[in-house]
């Protein structure tokens, strides 16, 4: 782990352009959380987050950058410096309405009081641009870094925020951290449900995001924080490994697949779950876990049979179901690659017409899949063998 006295050494060697920024910021500039936690932890270079005491919009002007989005309403923006991307937000503090409501901000507050509203002592460090070898680690931070601890800075952290606590499960899985114990106790009595259901999706797919996704799930069910279905975490952890493989690699979005499997996509409780099924029967959704579980039990004799089963369906219920046995699936990756020699204009100049023409070239494409048409002669005289 790096000391604070390596502090500067280290920043320069993982952001030598800090330099740059601190030599034209027009106030206060500091490099602030998970970028000095990984640089403390040698893990070089991260994202570049700097709070301002001051105007955001006033530094990336004197940088010279373009402005790539900003929220007013939070004083952050993200701006494109030299082709890199840097966060920059104004310090603030941070008011409550209601456990789970958005803060109400105050922007501009000096740089200690913008720490303390944040998640973990380990993300509440700042190291001042005009002066890299001062570390501000007014909670500890380091103390708890080496000793592998996640600590909330107060006790109302995770009733004002609940989503900390899918924070802590991505942190603990990334980096083996474990929380400490009164930090534990306040994990368990989070309420998830008191923030938006888009909200959770969003922190839960950061964390199914992570390599270590499926530990982060498990983290969060054995604090009580979410129920996954029977069997849902093995599910996801075989949904992770397959698409690790390089032929089901980019198949599918990886957090979507991973949480799908494991039941803890939107909501957190079975009673949410019982509320949503008739919600998503009265639009037509299908359900891609029981149509994977009916992919897995299928057991096509022929090619045609199964590149029929998986035509059209969607890519995410194909990985499920090759996730939970339907090893077909792999061969259907092949499959669907095998083309015809023929088309629809060869069929039309042949005399056929309408729906019999889609029926023709089905006809060829399931001979071909099976071995019995290798030829463009082959699959003409299939297609026109078709009753029209």
């Amino acid at each position: 782990m790096t000391t604070s006295r390596g502090l500067s050494v280290a920043l320069a060697a993982a952001y030598p352009e800090l330099a740059d920024v601190a030599a034209v910021a027009p106030d206060p500039v500091y490099l602030v959380g998970g970028a000095v936690r990984d640089l403390m932890l040698g893990r070089g270079r991260s994202d570049v987050d700097l709070a301002v005491e001051g105007d955001p919009a006033a530094l990336a002007a004197a940088l010279g950058a373009t402005t790539v989005a900003a929220h007013s309403r939070f004083g952050t923006m993200k701006v494109d410096w030299r082709g890199e991307e840097l966060d920059l937000a104004a310090t603030r503090r941070e008011r409550y309405a209601r456990p789970g409501a958005l803060p109400t901000v105050e922007l501009g507050p000096p740089i200690r009081t913008d720490l303390a509203r944040r998640d973990f002592t380990v993300n509440a460090m700042a190291i001042p641009l005009a002066d890299p070898e001062e570390l501000l680690d007014p909670y500890d931070g380091q103390a708890d870094l080496r000793a592998g601890l996640l600590r909330v800075i107060h006790d109302r952290s995770f009733v004002d925020d609940p989503t900390r606590a899918i924070r802590a499960a991505r942190y603990a899985a990334r980096f083996g951290f474990e929380p400490e114990e009164r930090t534990e106790a306040l994990l368990r009595a989070a309420d998830l449900g008191s923030v938006t259901p888009e909200r959770r999706a969003e922190e839960l797919r950061r964390l199914a995001r992570e390599a270590g996704a499926v530990r982060g799930l498990e983290l969060l069910a054995d604090w009580g924080l979410v129920e996954p279905r029977e069997g849902g975490l093995e599910w996801a952890r075989r949904v992770d490994g397959l698409l690790g493989a390089a032929e089901w690699a980019g198949e599918v979005d990886r957090p979507d697949a991973i949480l799908a499997a494991a039941g803890v996509l939107a909501v957190t409780s079975p009673e949410e779950r019982a509320a949503s099924a008739p919600r998503a029967a009265a639009r037509g959704d299908a359900d891609p876990v029981a149509r994977a579980a009916e992919l897995a039990a299928a057991r096509p004799a022929r090619p045609s049979e199964g590149a029929a089963l998986a035509r059209g369906v969607d890519p995410l219920v194909l990985v499920l179901a090759r996730a939970r046995g339907a090893a077909w699936l792999d061969d259907w990756l092949g499959w669907r690659e095998v083309t015809l020699e023929i088309t629809g204009a060869d069929l039309t100049a042949a005399g056929l017409a309408g729906p019999a023409i889609g029926r023709g070239l089905a006809a060829a494409l399931a001979a071909r899949l099976d071995g019995g048409a290798p030829t463009r002669a082959d699959q003409l005289r299939i297609a026109l063998e078709q009753p029209r």
